[in-house]
C-alpha cells in the first residue's frame, strides 16, 4: 500500500508527503479538508515538497484543497510542486489555474 500524509503546520500551512494516488487520495482528502476547516489565518500555504510521487489524484487533491480554502475566505499558495505533478498540471492545462507562491489567489 502507498504511504502518504497530510499535516497542518504553523501559520496556516498544509504539508503533503509521500505517494499521492488512488489508494491514498480519499484519506488525504478527508484529512486535508478537516485541517483546512480547523485552520486559522488568512492564508493557506500548500507545501508539496515532500511528495515522492503523484498521479493525477495529487492535482485533484490540490484543487479540492484550494476550493475548501477559498470557501473559507482564505488566500492560497502552492510551493514545492514536484516535477511529475508539474508535468501533469501542464498537460492538463492547470498551470494557469493553480496559485503558485507569488501568485496568491483568494476569494476573488
Amino acid at each position: 500500500m502507498s504511504e502518504a500524509l497530510v499535516e497542518g503546520g504553523a501559520d496556516g500551512e498544509l504539508r503533503l508527503s509521500g505517494v499521492l494516488d488512488y489508494q491514498t487520495g480519499p484519506v488525504l482528502r478527508r484529512a486535508g479538508q478537516g485541517l483546512i476547516r480547523e485552520g486559522k489565518g488568512q492564508r493557506l500555504l500548500i507545501d508539496c515538497s515532500a511528495v515522492k510521487k503523484s498521479s493525477s489524484v495529487g492535482l485533484s487533491l490540490l484543487l479540492a484543497f484550494i476550493r475548501d480554502a477559498v470557501a473559507s475566505e482564505r488566500e492560497v499558495a502552492i510551493v514545492g510542486m514536484p516535477d511529475d505533478m508539474h508535468q501533469i498540471a501542464r498537460v492538463s492545462g492547470l498551470l494557469d489555474v493553480l496559485p503558485f507562491a507569488g501568485e496568491i489567489r483568494g476569494n476573488e
